[in-house]
């Protein structure tokens, strides 16, 4: 696990010193790769590639980058690991290639020697962002893994296209030194807390897409970003593997699990591969226990896993975990998260992720990477079961608001989004009234409310987008100019899925790569530490897209029924049939607590006027009905707090919005 940076210089006269711009991109990095760090020059300066290096395999100077081909005539960077390495080496070595070393790097190099660029990126199965030069054609390719598990921005400016695995590093080139806000990033973020990709916050750099490549040769006019993204190919699809799986679905339900437990039992079995030690996240929940479970059939000691308390019952699943750990055989380790700790990560979070992200579950993620880092270097996750095995509460939430929205014209919905909100919350007394137990979807005003905005909407793809968004026209008033249209609405999706296909396939593509695994790898590395995810393997993707509908999610009730039928042959019953948490913070009540002074300071009026891009007025009132605890608008403010500290460190006090880049709906 890496970090890597560089630039070509299509201008030829750039008045800079390439080494030592590409150096201090680098050092940028350093934290994704503390252990070593080379740049190499190319082509008389027109081309620099430069590496941070994190060692996990081959620990020796025969896997340090950048690192050139047997023949000479490929120079890469490489961020990641190509699990399937030594199935492609024993084929590369029947074939008469040798190697000096036993990193993945230089399998993933003799690769694109023997069989080229498209054919090696189809049989590489890993996760991974790389920059390969070719000194005879003079040409550069830039690749990215099927999930977009590691990230690649790429800019364009003043003569120059700069590369970097984070934004920090860009910005040590003086072409990227003073960027300018994306306008239409901004309402991106404004509605989802992220930024999706190709769109990075700022006009001229962009990400690569997962699962594509793009070359460009070094000779040419300097590409725009626009330019880049229509020569970029994909060499895996998302679409193509749901369509796949769709039309050649297993036979029956043992046939599907006996298929997944083999394939992800391989998964698992790969990422185990290191010269360092390994252990893996245990959160007590289904995915991270199946996965925790198959690494400790593999392994001949104990399993080393980890997990995360909360002094707040609702959200904690430590008790779990550690049942679960003894179940297993692990060797456990503990941290308890107090409030204190997780105001001082908090603060400290605009340092690691230098694009605004305003997913608070960045600050477990962060505090359990640090201890973990303290006694291994790699760890294994469960991410990728809620989104290919329909685990998230949203989808028969959502399930369930669709029965209504079938059983009135929209009309009825549109003219009950406007009632007012005290009346909501009388509705809502009265309705408890008639409702027996404490069930997780209580009617109360706030969620009364999204849910006739939700009901609003005029089909199933955008009454899904506004479920999963934060800020909206309608939170403040209608306000007739609107966000722009996502992914949710815009990416485009196989022929024939249900709605419930629908949803799973749209996180996939944004939700996953843009939230999920942005967090994942900006926390863990910024403690230095690589997490491997078997369930993200692309044939657990393919897998799960073939699934019966019965172990998916059978009438509305609780997903990953293959997980949980894996699992169950594991571990007893009562294990498995616990209530899913998630992984989050305490939002709502810390910040009317240990979180409060630092939201005090970003959501004062001043400062919002300061910045520009909110409404200063609608985020005003939020805050007021939360501190009041009339209302629960934790996620968000989060995204106006997380937006304030971003831009206070990566933009400058003095910076001012770009005249059509505020979002006055907000």
């Amino acid at each position: 696990m890496c970090g890597i940076a560089g630039f070509i210089d299509f201008s030829g006269t750039a008045p800079v010193d390439p080494a030592q711009v590409a150096a201090a991109m680098c050092d940028a990095l350093h934290h994704r790769g503390p252990d070593a760090g080379s740049v190499a020059i190319e082509a008389w300066g027109k081309v620099a590639l430069g590496h941070r290096r994190l060692s996990i395999i081959d620990l020796t100077t025969s896997g340090a980058q950048p690192m050139a081909s047997a023949s000479g005539r490929y120079l890469i960077v490489f961020n990641g690991e190509i699990y399937n390495f030594l199935e492609l080496r024993r084929e590369l070595e029947a074939g008469g290639v040798g190697f000096r070393g036993h990193s993945d790097t230089e399998v993933l190099l003799a690769s694109f020697e023997k069989h080229g660029i498209r054919q090696t990126l189809e049989r590489a199965n890993g996760m991974f962002a790389l920059a390969l030069y070719d000194r005879v054609l003079r040409h550069v390719t830039f690749a990215r893994d099927r999930l977009g598990k590691k990230p690649l921005y790429l800019g364009v400016g003043d003569g120059v296209l700069a590369f970097g695995s984070e934004l920090k590093a860009l910005r040590q080139h003086p072409a990227f030194a003073a960027p300018r806000i994306s306008g239409e990033a901004f309402r991106h973020y404004a509605r989802l807390g992220y930024v999706p990709a190709p769109l990075s916050i700022f006009e001229d750099i962009g990400k690569l897409p997962p699962a594509s490549f793009v070359t460009l040769s070094i000779d040419a006019d300097l590409p725009s970003l626009g330019d880049i993204r229509a020569s970029t190919a994909a060499y895996w699809s998302m679409m193509a593997a749901a369509q796949a799986g769709l039309s050649e679905p297993f036979a029956d339900e043992e046939a599907a699990l006996d298929t997944l437990e083999e394939t992800l039992g391989t998964a698992v079995e790969q990422r185990l591969i290191a010269d360092v030690p390994v252990g893996a996240f245990l959160s007590g929940g289904i995915d991270s226990s199946l996965v925790c479970a198959l690494m400790q059939e593999r392994l001949a000691g104990k399993a080393r896993t980890f997990t995360v308390g909360f002094e707040d019952q609702a959200f904690d699943e430590s008790k779990d975990a550690a049942e679960l750990a003894a179940q297993l055989g692990t060797e456990h380790t503990e941290l308890a998260l107090a409030p204190d700790a997780a105001l001082d990560a908090a603060g400290g979070m605009h340092d690691i992720f230098d694009e605004p992200f305003a997913d608070p579950s960045q600050i477990p993620s962060l505090l359990l990477s640090r201890l973990i880092r303290e006694q291994v270097t790699v760890a294994i996750s469960g991410d990728g079961g809620d989104e290919f095995f329909a685990g998230y509460k949203r989808y028969p939430q959502m399930a369930a608001m669709e029965q209504l929205a079938k059983r009135l014209p929209t009309g009825v919905w549109r003219g009950a989004s406007v009632i007012p909100f005290p009346v909501l919350c009388a509705a809502s007394k009265l309705g408890q009234m008639f409702v027996a137990g404490n069930g997780e979807w209580q009617a109360s005003g706030d969620r009364i409310e999204k849910l006739l905005d939700i009901l609003a909407e005029p089909d199933f793809r955008h009454r899904y987008e506004r479920f999963v968004s934060q800020w909206s026209g309608s939170d403040v008033g209608g306000h007739p100019r609107r966000l722009p249209a996502s992914p949710y609405t815009t990416h485009p999706l196989p022929e024939g899925l249900d709605p419930q296909q629908q949803m799973m396939f749209l996180d996939a593509v944004s939700y996953l790569t843009d939230d999920v695994l942005v967090k994942v790898d900006r926390t863990s590395m910024a403690a230095s530490l690589e997490v491997r995810s078997p369930l993200l393997d692309y044939r657990i993707v393919e897998a799960s897209w073939r699934m019966p509908a019965s172990l998916r999610w059978p009438d509305g009730g609780p997903g990953k029924i293959a997980l949980r039928r894996l699992l169950a042959r594991r571990v007893p019953e009562r294990m498995i049939d616990r209530p899913k948490r998630g992984f989050g913070i305490p939002l709502n009540d810390w910040l009317r607590g240990p979180l409060r002074p630092l939201a005090e300071e970003q959501l004062s009026a001043a400062r919002l006027r300061e910045l520009g891009f909110f409404d200063c007025d609608a985020v005003r009132r939020k805050w007021s009905e939360h501190l009041s605890g009339q209302r629960n608008w934790g996620f968000h403010l989060w995204t106006c707090i997380a937006f304030g500290l971003w831009h206070r460190r990566w933009m400058g006090e003095a910076a001012e919005p770009r005249s059509g880049a505020r979002f006055e709906a907000v």
